[in-house]
C-alpha cells in the first residue's frame, strides 16, 4: 500500500512510518524538510517539499496530521493564525491538489482532537456528542474536520480521528511534566477535577493502522482510552510512578495570567469515551493509567 503522510515527522508520524515500514507499506512524507525525513522516518521513507513532486503512480491512502502544537506557548493573535494556517490552510492545499489529480486515494484519515468537543464537565462524550464550549480549540477542530471532510466530494472515504493527551517518552504533553514532577512540583492544575482524556502511544498507533484497514470506516472516532481520568488523579498517579510528590497545585489565577486564552485548554477537559472504536472491534492494549505510565517510565 501506497501511504502519503503530513506531519510524518511528528510524534505519531514518526512511529507510525517506522509500524508501516515494519509492515512493507511504500511511504511517502510530505515536509518542510524533506531532506530530514529519512533519518526521522525511516532510510526508506521517501520525502516531499511539494506534492507535485509526487509522481501520478497509484496512492492508496492519505493520512493528514500535520499541525503545530497547540499548547507549547500563549496564543496570541500570530499564535492562533499559525495553528489554524498548520492546519486548515495545509489541509486545504492537499485538497486542491486532490482534484488535479486523476488517481485518488480511496481513503484520507484526517486528524483531530477532543479539543472539538470544548469543556465537556461532567458529560461523557462519545461521537455522537455535539460542541460544548465554542472556544478556540472547539473552533480549530471543527474547522479541521470540516475542510477535511470536503474530501467526500471527491469520491475519498474520511476518517477523523479526535485524539486525546498522547502518553509517550520520545515527546508530547508528557515530556513538559517531567521536569516540575521530579523536581517534586507536581501537581493538579486549577481545582483537578476536570477530565483528561489520556491514550497510550501504542494504542494510538494501534487505532490508526485499525482504522487504515477497517472496511467502511469513516466519521469520527474518540482516540482516548475508555477509562478516562480527572486531573488530580493523573497528577497523583504520575507522582507514584516517578516516586515524588505531587500535592504543589497550580492555581486557576495563576495560569490565566500566565497563558491568557490558552489556560481554558488545560483547566477544561472532555470525558470523552472511544464507543466507536470499541463498537469496531478493537481491542486497547492499555486502559489503566497506572499501567501505561510504568510503560512510558521504563522507555525514558
Amino acid at each position: 500500500m501506497h501511504i502519503l503522510l503530513t506531519g510524518g515527522t511528528g510524534l505519531i508520524g514518526r512511529q507510525l512510518c517506522r509500524h508501516w515500514l515494519q509492515q512493507g507499506h511504500r511511504l511517502t512524507v510530505w515536509s518542510r524538510r524533506p531532506e530530514k525525513v529519512a533519518a526521522l522516518c525511516g532510510a526508506q521513507v521517501r520525502g516531499i517539499a511539494r506534492l507535485q513532486d509526487l509522481d501520478d503512480g497509484p496512492l492508496d491512502a492519505i493520512v493528514n496530521l500535520a499541525g503545530a502544537p497547540i499548547a507549547d506557548r500563549p496564543w496570541t493573535h500570530r499564535r492562533k493564525a499559525l495553528l489554524w494556517s498548520s492546519r486548515i490552510t495545509l489541509t486545504e492545499t492537499l485538497l486542491a491538489w486532490l482534484e488535479t489529480r486523476a488517481q485518488k486515494p480511496s481513503l484520507l484519515i484526517s486528524g483531530s482532537a477532543v479539543g472539538w468537543y470544548g469543556d465537556g464537565g461532567e458529560r461523557e462524550l462519545n461521537e455522537t456528542a455535539s460542541p460544548v464550549i465554542d472556544d478556540f480549540a472547539s473552533q480549530l477542530c471543527i474547522a479541521w474536520e470540516e475542510t477535511a471532510q470536503r474530501a467526500e466530494g471527491l469520491g475519498i472515504r474520511v476518517v477523523l480521528v479526535r485524539t486525546g493527551l498522547v502518553l509517550s517518552a520520545e515527546g508530547g504533553f508528557l515530556s513538559r511534566l517531567l521536569l516540575p514532577f521530579r523536581l517534586g512540583l507536581g501537581g493538579p492544575l486549577g481545582n483537578g477535577r476536570q477530565w483528561m482524556p489520556w491514550i497510550h502511544v501504542d494504542d494510538q498507533i494501534a487505532l490508526i493502522d485499525f482504522l487504515l484497514h477497517l472496511n467502511g470506516a469513516n466519521g469520527p472516532y474518540n482516540a482516548c482510552a475508555p477509562k478516562p481520568v480527572r486531573n488530580r488523579e493523573f497528577a497523583k498517579t504520575l507522582g507514584r510512578v516517578l516516586h515524588r510528590p505531587a500535592f504543589m497545585p497550580m492555581p486557576a489565577l495563576a495560569l490565566k495570567v500566565g497563558l491568557g486564552e490558552l489556560s481554558q485548554l488545560l483547566l477544561g477537559g472532555q470525558k470523552a469515551m472511544p464507543a466507536r472504536l470499541l463498537e469496531a472491534g478493537f481491542t486497547f492494549r492499555f486502559t489503566d493509567l497506572r499501567a501505561a505510565l510504568d510503560d512510558i517510565a521504563r522507555r525514558l
